[in-house]
């Protein structure tokens, strides 16, 4: 009994440590991205939230190709910045709709790049697809929260325009999503990839499958 016992002990032990390291990793990704997305808004604004974006912290989406802890870390991290830039832009409650959905576009990223992961070029599509589809739904109503009456680069008034500046945000946000994702993301994960912690990461992944 006392050796079951001790085997017992060793078990519990090591998998409250497995999780202790798994929620360590969600929390220093979220920090990162959180940081990452705030820097950004304060140095480009609109370029990294508005009709045209490049947030640059999406390229962290592409640790979702190395650990499952990148996607709630990626997810908490979104609402995080979204909730400090309510603050930020002024768009008071409506930036809750960033909050929801723009966090939302964020998860299905990343879960979609986890699951594909064996196909990197093809899995960082997850967050480029996630956000360009979700994202323009109600980006028109913060656009008029912080102060755009019209489509950006045209004279479209965006009362009663939904479709068109949907249509216009489906192309930009897809875009600046493509290009931070495949310009830096792409790029930061072939460099993770020749880490020892990531290869490790990757070995263990494998084998727990």
């Amino acid at each position: 009994m006392k050796k079951n016992e001790s085997v017992a002990c060793s078990t519990a032990a090591a998998s409250r440590s497995r999780d202790a390291r798994a929620i360590a990793r969600v929390g220093v990704i979220a920090a990162a991205y959180a940081a990452c997305t705030l820097v950004a808004m304060l140095f480009l604004g609109s370029l990294a939230w508005g009709p045209v974006q490049f947030r640059v912290s999406e390229a962290l989406c592409a640790l979702a190709l190395v650990t499952p802890a990148a996607v709630p870390g990626l997810t908490l991290g979104c609402i995080i910045a979204n909730v400090a830039n309510i603050a930020l832009s002024g768009t008071g409650m409506l930036g809750m709709l960033d909050v929801v959905f723009g966090s939302l576009a964020t998860f299905a990223g990343a879960l979609f790049t986890w699951k594909m992961r064996k196909r990197p070029v093809v899995a960082l599509m997850g967050p480029v697809l996630a956000n360009a589809l979700i994202v323009p739904a109600y980006l028109p109503l913060l656009l008029q929260g912080i102060g755009f009456y019209t489509i950006p680069f045209t004279n479209i008034s965006l009362d009663g325009a939904w479709m068109p500046m949907y249509l216009f945000g489906l192309v930009s946000t897809g875009i600046g999503e493509a290009v931070i994702m495949y310009v830096l993301g792409y790029p930061l994960y072939r460099s993770l990839r020749k880490t020892p912690f990531v290869q490790r990461e990757l070995g263990q992944v494998g084998t727990s499958k």
